[in-house]
């Protein structure tokens, strides 16, 4: 088992984390601040207990709604969502904490975005403790611009770099396969890094991947915000962002293991499914008119090379 100052150093990185993010989103917004909801679970015997901060930022400049959360929380037994993977600890006590954001811009040509980074800790009866690091980060663009999705995927390159040749490669592909929406055939976005069950690497080298990925995405994203918020765009456009955010929806509701994991051990609602557009529409049989700027996104939704 790690020793217990881990999950303290951990807690400690992910409150600065979640800080240093907020900070620099409402900076990048100029227009609204985040609110903080800060609850708890009483350690009362109960089977879910801990807490956590939900902060979500409204109706900004830029963005519609963001939510940057953090949360630690600890339980008797291990929903099935934890265990489908790892049989061997089904009906283990646990303990998990992480940081989660999700931003849904106003503006159609800016991206929906995601970030995790968690540490997840298994205690079987009679057997030594297991812990583990998860997380990374994806685009979503509804206009993608190439050279946005190019940096995109640099910053997640570089950042993998000192921990080995191979790892870009891996967590890509990883994350091009968890974030596909298997019964509409297509990836939610263009991509990025995810990664779970690390705890190859000792303690330390899998900590600092961890938060190479957490720090790195500002690097990653501002630059693209930045770049497109100012982009005049109308009622065609807003409508489409609407309707691919269902798409967004579907992941999350049907696919997504942190929504359902969340959801089986009896956690909070509202901070789950902070990760929910504010708006959203959906249409049946909807296609775009071929060769218009919205028919190009479905090139888009196929895992490809990026640099």
């Amino acid at each position: 088992m790690s020793p217990p100052t881990h999950l303290a150093e951990v807690a400690t990185y992910l409150h600065d984390l979640q800080d240093r993010i907020c900070a620099a989103l409402e900076t990048a917004d100029g227009g609204a601040c985040f609110a903080e909801d800060a609850w708890t679970r009483p350690h009362t015997g109960a089977e879910l207990r801990g807490g956590g901060r939900t902060r979500v930022l409204k109706d900004g400049s830029v963005f519609e709604q963001g939510g940057v959360n953090f949360s630690q929380v600890e339980g008797t037994r291990l929903p099935p969502a934890a265990t489908a993977q790892r049989p061997q600890l089904a009906g283990a006590a646990w303990a998990a904490l992480g940081v989660s954001l999700v931003l849904h811009p106003r503006n159609p040509y800016v991206p929906t975005t995601h970030l995790n980074v968690r540490w997840f800790e298994a205690r079987p009866e009679n057997a030594e403790p297991v812990w583990w690091f998860g997380g990374g980060f994806d685009l979503t663009p509804f206009y993608p611009f190439d050279e946005d999705i190019v940096h995109w995927h640099t910053v997640a390159r570089d950042l993998c770099a000192p921990f080995g040749a191979d790892v870009y490669a891996k967590y890509k592909k990883w994350c091009d396969e968890y974030f596909l929406l298997k019964h509409r055939n297509e990836t939610r976005g263009v991509g990025g890094l995810f990664f779970d069950d690390l705890n190859a690497w000792d303690f330390a080298r899998c900590f600092a991947l961890q938060r190479a990925v957490g720090d790195g995405f500002l690097d990653a994203y501002l630059p693209i915000m930045k770049k497109r918020k100012n982009i005049q765009f109308g009622e065609r456009e807003r409508e489409f962002q609407l309707y691919r955010r269902g798409r967004y929806v579907e992941f999350n509701l049907v696919y997504d293991r942190g929504t359902l994991f969340g959801l089986q051990s009896g956690g909070r609602a509202e901070s789950i499914l902070m990760s929910l557009p504010p708006r959203v529409r959906f249409e049946y049989g909807y296609a775009p008119q071929p060769g218009s700027p919205e028919s190009r996104l479905a090139d888009y939704l196929q895992p490809r090379d990026w640099v």
